[in-house]
């Protein structure tokens, strides 16, 4: 028995170094990995509108194959007779050159809209969360903050600009402007990720900010020390606004303002609380704002003010 048990582990061993040699044998014969053949369309006047070389990496992978890029200025790209019709509303405009193999693989995003095919590309559009709208007019020196009013994330970008405000940080010559990020449909009306509440919020907040300017971002100080309370009375109270008024207003004039920001974020593509755009040309996220000359107090990881360690970076 004893030698039958020798026999088998012999077999076994030579069997497993067999198995290695063909697996090394097999590796050895895999044919190199096809190449996908990128034109990558960039802003002339942004970086935030240049590759995403994680993206390009993210998307080769996906393709299984190599990456093979090629940087345009879109206004080449403009000129270029194979390239004039593509949309280029948002940059970085990712294009691939179409093969058999990378159609087969992006068929479905074809299918949803995805990706947009093209006799020989097939374009993948605002495939970056930053980017260029370089059709929007310009707004030179405007700060646009995009937030969902009940996300932990949105409420920490606004408080870093109360924090400047206080210690006399803010740049100047800007404007800092608070956008809200809600759908809308005549059918089903307002939506947001974190239910009603979060509307309702959001409409409270438009009223405030026409009506008390000078009292909205003591409001939202205190507001956000617990933005999900049902006692919204008491911060206004306690800013120095009159609840009633804003209240009266909330049916008529507060929905009407909502259903313009549900219409504005929608043409502006912005889903994530908090999202920034700069000068109505640069979308952008809290890393990426904290660039900016004047707003590197938009770092989400600095520590807070008050001392208390940096909360981490991200979004709703």
């Amino acid at each position: 028995m004893k030698k039958l048990l020798t026999v088998f582990v012999v077999f076994a061993l030579a069997g497993a170094a067999f198995a290695a040699t063909a697996k090394i044998a097999k590796k050895k014969a895999e044919p190199a990995k096809q190449t996908a053949e990128f034109i990558i369309v960039e802003s002339e006047d942004y970086d935030a509108g240049k590759e995403d070389p994680q993206l390009t990496l993210g998307i080769s992978q996906f393709l299984g194959m190599e990456p093979k890029v090629t940087k345009v200025p879109v206004s080449e790209a403009k000129k270029d007779p194979k390239l004039a019709e593509m949309n280029y509303s948002f940059l970085p405009l990712y294009i691939v050159k179409k093969t058999d193999a990378i159609r087969e693989k992006l068929s479905q995003h074809i299918q949803y809209g995805v990706a947009i095919e093209k006799d020989e590309f097939i374009a993948l559009p605002r495939q970056t969360r930053q980017g260029v709208l370089p059709e929007k007019e310009a707004k030179p020196g405007v700060l646009e903050l995009f937030v969902m009013s009940q996300c932990p994330y949105g409420a920490m970008a606004e408080n870093k600009v109360i924090e400047a405000q206080k210690a006399g940080k803010l740049p100047e010559g800007k404007d800092i402007r608070v956008r809200y990020i809600v759908n809308y449909s005549d059918k089903d009306g307002f939506s947001s990720l974190h239910g009603s509440a979060e509307w309702e919020e959001d409409i409270r907040q438009l009223l405030i900010a026409k009506y008390y300017p000078k009292k909205f971002w003591k409001y939202l100080e205190i507001r956000n020390k617990d933005y999900r309370s049902s006692r919204w009375d008491k911060a206004m109270e306690e800013a120095g606004i009159n609840s009633k008024k804003i209240m009266k207003k909330f049916d008529t004039e507060g929905v009407e303002l909502l259903k313009e920001e549900a219409k504005y974020t929608q043409e502006y593509g912005v889903n994530a609380s908090p999202s920034f755009l700069w000068e109505g040309k640069v979308v952008l996220d809290f890393g990426g704002v904290a660039e900016i000359e004047g707003f590197e107090f938009m770092n989400p990881a600095a520590p807070a003010a008050n001392g208390q360690p940096a909360a981490p970076a991200g979004s709703c």
